[in-house]
């Protein structure tokens, strides 16, 4: 998966947003809002480039405090609301 060039995350007076670019800007009836970790989760996706839930949950791991198991279960459903969301 890859995150779509449209989005680019912005931190606004102390919260992460996602912002789109370009034509999808035209739309302003969602705003989607990320906590510290979801931020964590996009800037390491964006590194990676083509990324997997399973490298985010590796990632998430050496970050924080949090066993493999979760990490997945976590980084599963941020994934699928990124992807319902049109994201990656």
């Amino acid at each position: 998966m890859k995150i779509k060039n449209d989005f680019k995350l912005r931190e606004i007076c102390g919260e992460y947003v996602v912002t789109a670019e370009g034509m999808q800007a035209v739309d302003f009836t969602k705003l989607i809002s990320l906590n510290e970790t979801a931020a964590f989760l996009w800037k390491t996706a964006e590194k990676q480039g083509e990324f997997t839930v399973a490298s985010l949950a590796q990632a998430l791991c050496d970050e924080y405090d949090v066993v493999m198991a979760q990490a997945e279960k976590d980084c599963e459903a941020i994934v699928a609301q990124w992807q319902k969301e049109g994201l990656v």
